[in-house]
């Protein structure tokens, strides 16, 4: 409601308001309305009128009706509208100081007097009382009249009794106005009111609370003095009183169960020790030795969150005494026991506070031993903070640095017991028999945690410390110290506890993941001076434009060449450090040329080489031959550059097969292995030599793809191998990570075995062992016959020889049994790999098809990939097989076919497109599926557009009519007639065939694409409307027919006759498709019809009607017999698509007229257009026949009555026998009430109400039914 309506409303009358202007000002009354409106900007909007409202006018009897229309909101029922009209109130005693405090206070008081309100009225009178108070501070003008903070005092202390309504709110308005309050009205007015809830502090939470607030606000007035005549001790906390502190801590602790929030009263104890310099005092006493006593609840998560929210406020000393006490102990015992999903986690509470914590605290000293504190909380040796921890992206650059030495120092020196090592009750029952070391736990955790420190970029870290990282991972993962040397600072500590097997294992995989961290890390911000700031650095450079990987090799190549003082844990061949050496000789000449000139191939090549070297530490023997080849070819392809250059040839050369096939089989070879690192650089490196590649590599690629060579596959070898090395490995590791659950698994292997048993009970047993155990049993005569007596038993010896052959056959069937499952799972997971080594190469294809899309080669992947496709749409459905195809699919379709970036120089190659068009538009026909015939048909547009290349350049001068209309007959090298055949074929298939896998949206495609193609099928179409197989394909045709009409481009070029002789062709068949005969209540024939009359529709907008008229009658002739054949509906698509085309020809739809029956009697419905039943009657049948009542009177008058009764029932249609015995009823009843008249009346009416609710009853359960 805005202001302005109010002041012309004002001006419209001109005269002196009277006293019921109220009544009249819609506008000002609708503010209050809309001050308890739910919505919050309403609300607010309301006030701000109202405010301006009264500004403007200043009416004193309209300030009286709003004081008192906000005084009796305060206790609104609905408990949104308490909230708007305390908000209101306070902001109108902010905005008219002239309005007196006291006497709106008094109102509130005596309008809302809990005291002497009834039951129902308790509640809404308090709430009515707390928002007032509410209100009055929200003024701000509260402490500029004492007496009124002292009344709201009082007022909130007798609130507190009302707990049951609201809770801890009283409390919580009495803080928030002491914590305003000036000291001198404190000392003056409400120190003598609140005295005695301060001397009575110990006894509620709420008192402790109100005089710890006091305390904090008001230090010179609560001196120690005063405390100690109100509490008999200058001090709160001291030993005297630690444990009532205690007592309140726990109540207060309960009673913010459900919220799950920390109490207030516990943080104001916190500081008020640490005032009092008693915190050692409350956190051994009251939190260790008083909370976490009790049973497991309220008070330890109390407990935990008090740590959390103390640790801003801790000194150092305090910190690290926190850190390292039981608190931590009794958190890390939460973390391990709560990794069930139901159970209540603190974990990522605490994360919070201590990300708080770190950023805002800028004390590096601090900053470390909170992290340092929660790194050493351990179960057995591994922390239970996670390693991704991500709380450490919040470190100062110096507290990094400091926490990362401390992990390195951790790991050369794991001492578990200096560390907060705790274990849980169920792993200290199982502690003798467990096999897992503590080292090795917390070793594990401390690699990861690098990691994880390296792999998140929001952490601020320099590049000295990546490479402070990185080499200190290398070094450990693939050396040992011989002698302390000072060039290499990882030599100066040796390890106190040697490197296991499986930390080496752990080592491993993390550092090569680490080197996948390195080569995604974003660049950093701060440039060198030398370098511009718009120079563009590739990925994975330092500031100085060097590789990252390199400084790593550097650093191996310096340990290498220092045997004295470090030796490899796998010490390299004189072939393995041939090929070495010649790998940093070929990355030093990449180097060279680098500084002539910065190109993405080289960048590439060096990335290469380095990440094939360090693979070199890892598995030698498979990455040997592959370095060699990679040396050689890059040697070559330098090579190739430099004659080109000087253009000379060699014609030895050509004979050998060139670098770029030999550098394709090298990333393929590449691909096998397990690793994420070395696919991004073979997707680098084949991007920088897409422009070099020939159709022999691309063909060595789509030969890893095609389904029919699967089982030639070399490199499946080192996939299959690399596999099993891995899955060697995770034998103890994948048991860490659940270390910490409680669960055990220690019977993971009896499981296993009786899985085996019963899968060899549910096989079927193979014919061979029967014969075998036939054999066994007959050799030792256990088999019983009829000459045999039952006494002739084997004796002992047979009995034991027996059981040994009969444990030896079952034990080499069980063999057999588990090698056939090996077998098995063998196979399985040669599928899994080799679909997933597929996976990897299609990422070739794609960086082919997007940087290469012009290339004449891309020809040559359509149909390997469409072939690829359809096996792959015959596969199973296995995930990863359906990812495979999901992805093969994106790219033929997306990447390839609808790429704007396409092959232009066709002139050439005129006949083997059009041929490869024929080929696959033959193929589609032929397929099962329309979902694989999509592909070969979006192949065919893709060769049409090919063939059609862009339109020709054209002069300025030529009109732009001309040029449009020579752009839309455009079709380059297309044959169209050729191409039209073929496809007009297609059609014919399509509409002659039951089962055909082309569709109806791909035949539109085409002609939205190529109108000239789509005029050339036209005429085909028109003549399947009506000698299409099925109804279903003569309505496609109506649909094909109706989408080339509706195209403009279409309309353009068959312009003038072509365009009128193909209307009166498409109006021929039209007619002879409205001749309808046989049975048409099928649904197919409904449709067709339904789309023959869109048709019809359509042709009637765009044709010449003056020329056709002929054709339009018979037309509308063959229109006017479709309502005799189909009964039409009120409306429906049919009626409504028949109607809109009757409207051509001035026929319109008849409106029916409501016809009203008559008083006496209507006029019975003729027999074609049959009465309607009334909606919401019952038939006749089925309504409640009436029986006549008796008639209390004497026999004789009922038998004089009779006949007449039964007079009247025949006149209804009662049959003589029915009335025949509701006349002698009557009769009888008649008698028998002339004995007891009154009361057999009143049992017959007892009678018929019971049957009136017996028929409900059934009425209600058969309407249930």
């Amino acid at each position: 409601m805005s202001v302005d309506m109010v002041e012309l409303q004002e001006k419209t009358t001109g005269q002196v308001r009277p006293t019921s202007a109220l009544q009249q000002n819609r506008v000002f009354l609708d503010f209050f309305w809309d001050l308890a409106n739910h919505d919050a900007k309403i609300r607010l909007t309301a006030l701000e009128n109202l405010l301006k409202y009264l500004k403007d006018n200043n009416q004193a009897d309209e300030m009286t009706y709003t004081l008192k229309r906000l005084v009796d909101g305060l206790a609104h029922t609905r408990p949104v509208a308490r909230p708007g009209f305390s908000l209101a109130l306070g902001q109108l005693l902010s905005t008219f100081e002239d309005l007196s405090l006291q006497s709106v206070f008094d109102k509130i008081k005596d309008k809302h007097n809990f005291l002497k309100a009834n039951k129902k009225g308790v509640r809404n009178a308090a709430f009515g009382c707390l928002f007032g108070i509410l209100a009055l501070h929200q003024s701000g003008r509260i402490f500029k009249e004492p007496l009124v903070v002292l009344g709201c005092v009082q007022l909130l202390q007798n609130l507190t009794q009302q707990r049951q309504y609201l809770n801890d709110l009283p409390n919580k308005a009495m803080m928030d106005i002491l914590a305003e309050v000036p000291e001198k009205v404190f000392e003056e007015v409400l120190f003598s009111a609140l005295q005695a809830d301060m001397a009575s502090a110990f006894k509620t939470p709420e008192q402790l609370q109100l005089l710890l607030v006091a305390l904090e606000r008001f230090p010179r007035t609560l001196q120690p003095k005063k405390i100690k005549q109100l509490l008999g001790s200058s001090n709160i906390i001291n030993n005297d009183n630690i444990g009532k502190l205690t007592q309140l801590l726990k109540k207060a602790a309960h009673s913010v169960k459900k919220e799950c929030v920390l109490p207030t009263l516990a943080l104001d104890l916190l500081k008020l020790s640490l005032r009092e310099n008693s915190f050692q005092l409350f956190w051994n006493k009251a939190i260790v030795e008083g909370m976490l006593k009790e049973q497991w609840g309220p008070t330890h998560f109390m407990s935990f969150r008090l740590l959390g929210s103390a640790l801003p406020l801790l000194s150092l000393s305090q910190l690290r005494e926190v850190l390292s006490g039981e608190v931590m102990k009794q958190f890390g015992d939460h973390v391990v026991s709560a990794q069930k999903q139901e159970r209540f986690k603190m974990a990522p509470e605490m994360e919070n506070y201590v990300s708080n914590f770190l950023e805002g605290c800028q004390d590096v000293e601090k900053q470390l031993a909170v992290m340092v504190g929660f790194s050493s909380l351990v179960n057995q040796g591994y922390p239970v903070v996670p390693s991704v921890w991500r709380t450490v992206q919040h470190l100062q650059p110096a507290a990094l640095r400091n926490y990362v030495a401390w992990l390195r120092t951790t790991f050369l020196h794991p001492r578990v017991d200096e560390l907060l090592n705790f274990a849980s009750r169920k792993q200290m029952e199982r502690q003798e028999n467990s096999e897992q070391d503590p080292v090795y736990r917390l070793r594990k955790w401390i690699v990861a945690r690098l990691a994880s420190i390296m792999d998140n970029n929001q952490v601020k870290k320099d590049e000295e410390l990546i490479l402070e990282i990185a080499k200190f991972v290398f070094f450990h993962t693939f050396f040992n110290t011989k002698k302390p040397c000072t060039d290499i600072p990882e030599t100066e500590e040796k390890l106190v506890v040697p490197l296991d097997p499986n930390t080496r294992a752990v080592l491993v995989t993390s550092f090569f993941g680490l080197l996948l961290s390195m080569y995604n890390l974003p660049l950093a911000d701060e440039a060198p001076k030398g370098v511009a700031v718009a120079q563009k650095r590739p990925l994975s450079t330092m500031s100085d434009r060097s590789l990252r990987l390199y400084r790593l090799v550097q650093y191996a190549q310096e340990l290498l060449n220092k045997p004295t003082f470090v030796h490899p844990v796998h010490p390299f061949s004189e072939e393995e450090r041939q090929a070495w050496d010649s790998m940093l000789e070929s990355v030093a000449k990449l180097r060279k040329k680098a500084k002539k000139g910065h190109s993405a191939e080289n960048s590439s090549f060096q990335q290469l080489f380095l990440l094939v070297g360090m693979h070199l530490f890892k598995a030698p023997d498979e990455l040997l031959d592959v370095l060699n080849d990679l040396q050689s070819c890059v040697d070559k392809a330098q090579e190739k550059k430099a004659k080109k250059k000087q253009k000379k040839a060699s014609k030895q050369e050509e004979t050998e097969p060139i670098w770029v096939e030999v550098m394709v089989e090298i990333l393929l070879s590449l691909l096998t292995q397990q690793s994420r690192h070395i696919r991004q650089v073979c997707k680098t490196v084949f991007a920088s030599i897409c422009p070099h590649v020939n159709a022999a590599a691309l063909t060595a690629i789509m030969d890893v793809l095609d389904p029919d060579k699967d089982g030639e596959e070399d490199g499946l070898v080192l996939v299959v191998d690399d596999a099993k090395k891995k899955k060697k490995k995770p034998v103890k590791d994948d048991d860490d990570d659940e270390e910490m659950e409680d669960e055990s698994d220690e019977s993971d292997n009896d499981s296993d075995e009786d899985e085996n048993e019963e899968a060899m009970e549910d096989e079927e047993v193979d014919q061979n062992f029967k014969l075998e155990l036939m054999k066994v049993l007959h050799q030792k005569n256990a088999l019983g016959t009829e000459e045999d007596s039952s006494d002739d038993d084997l004796d002992d010896d047979a009995m034991m020889e027996l059981d040994k052959s009969l444990s030896t056959l079952f034990s080499e069937q069980k063999k057999k049994t588990q090698a056939k499952k090996d077998d098995k799972t063998k196979i399985q997971k040669e599928k899994t790999l080799l679909c997933d080594y597929k996976i990897k190469v299609l990422d070739l294809v794609e960086v082919f098809v997007v940087r290469q899309g012009g290339s004449p080669l891309v020809l040559g992947l359509l149909e390997p990939l469409l072939y690829m496709i359809e096996r792959l749409m015959r596969s199973g459905n296995e995930q990863q097989v359906q990812d495979f195809l999901r992805r093969a699919a994106d790219i033929f379709k997306n990447q390839l076919c609808r790429s704007k970036v396409y092959c232009k120089a066709t002139e050439d190659r005129q006949e083997e497109l059009h041929n490869l068009l024929d080929k696959l538009m033959t193929k589609a026909q032929k397929l099962p599926e329309s979902s694989v015939c999509l592909y070969y048909f979006s192949a065919a547009l893709y060769i049409v557009k090919l063939l059609r290349g862009p339109p020709a350049a054209e002069s300025k001068e030529e009109v732009a009519e001309s040029k449009a209309a020579a752009e839309l007959r455009f079709m380059g090298n297309v044959d169209v007639e050729r191409v039209a055949g073929i496809f007009r074929e297609a059609l014919c298939f399509f509409m002659s065939h039951r089962k055909s896998p082309l569709t109806t949206q791909m035949f539109t495609d085409m002609f939205t694409r190529y109108p000239v193609l789509c005029v050339k099928l036209l005429d085909t179409a028109v003549q399947y409307i009506t000698s299409g197989i099925r109804e279903h394909q003569q309505g496609q045709a109506c649909v094909l027919v109706l989408r080339g009409m509706q195209n403009r481009d279409v309309q353009k070029l068959m312009s003038g006759a072509p365009w009128l002789e193909f209307c009166t062709k498409v109006m021929a068949q039209l007619v002879v498709a409205f001749k309808l005969e046989g049975q048409t209540d099928r649904k197919a024939l409904r449709e067709k019809v339904v789309k023959t009359l869109e048709l019809c529709h359509a042709l009637l907008k765009h044709i010449p009607q003056q020329e056709l008229s002929k054709d339009l009658e018979s037309l509308k002739s063959a229109l006017q017999s479709i309502p005799e054949v189909f009964a039409f509906k009120k409306t429906g698509q049919l009626e409504d698509t028949y109607w809109a085309v009757m409207r051509h020809f001035g026929v319109m739809k008849p409106k029916k007229e409501k016809i009203n029956p008559a008083k006496d009697g209507g006029q019975l419905p003729t027999p074609q257009q049959p009465a309607k039943k009334p909606k919401g009657f019952l038939p006749e049948s089925k309504k409640k026949k009436k029986r006549p009542r008796p008639v209390l009177e004497p026999a004789a008058a009922a038998a004089n009555s009779a006949p007449t009764m039964d007079k009247a029932v025949v006149e209804k249609g009662q049959s003589k026998k029915n009335n025949k015995k509701k006349t002698k009823r009557v009769a009888d009843s008649a008698l028998a009430s002339q004995a007891s008249p009154a009361k057999k009346s009143k049992l017959q009416d007892d009678k018929k109400s019971v049957k009136k609710k017996k028929n409900k009853q059934k009425k209600d359960k058969g309407g249930q039914v």
